[in-house]
């Protein structure tokens, strides 16, 4: 037996990768309500906020709300750490995407405390960030995510979290 895997094999692999995630992020009403889209690329993520106007908090300056920015890096970390529990699961067989309903979603874990770095007003256009989970143990986990809009060495925010992790379901 060759270790080659078929293209249909890999095309099945990239739709169930797909799925996982579009369950995880779809079980949250505040992402949709936000506009919060997830990019993978393998096991990693990339947030994007798409620009909407009912994004402006001061109209007078076209800047993004300061709550809407906190949210999207909050979002960000959660959606990341969660992926990376359900990635474990995904790929071990452990987790069926069929079967990911509100009933069968990993839970999601819990703000202990999240810190904001406003570093720039975010401008009227798309943003992006990136989480790095710097801990994440079976009880507690913590995170650093930036944002950028046209250049990533530009950020206008960013944040640390620490997390209350989920007890595994068995």
């Amino acid at each position: 037996m060759s270790g080659r895997v078929k293209p249909e094999d890999v095309q099945v692999i990239k739709k169930r990768r797909d799925g996982a995630l579009r369950a995880l992020v779809g079980a949250v009403p505040y992402i949709q309500f936000l506009g919060i889209e997830f990019e993978r690329r393998g096991d990693e993520l990339t947030a994007i906020l798409p620009f909407s106007n009912k994004l402006i908090g001061n109209p007078i300056i076209s800047a993004l709300h300061g709550g809407v920015t906190a949210s999207f890096l909050e979002v960000t970390s959660i959606i990341t750490l969660s992926w990376g529990t359900l990635w474990e699961d995904l790929e071990s067989g452990a987790i069926e995407v069929d079967k990911m309903d509100g009933e069968h979603m990993p839970r999601l874990p819990k703000t202990i405390d999240f810190t904001v770095d406003y570093l720039r007003s975010g401008l009227p256009r798309d943003a992006y960030a990136r989480a790095t989970i710097n801990r994440s143990g079976r009880r507690y986990a913590s995170v650093h995510v930036e944002a950028w809009q046209d250049n990533r060495a530009k950020l206008f925010a960013q944040a640390t979290g620490h997390f209350l992790m989920p007890q595994r379901r068995d």
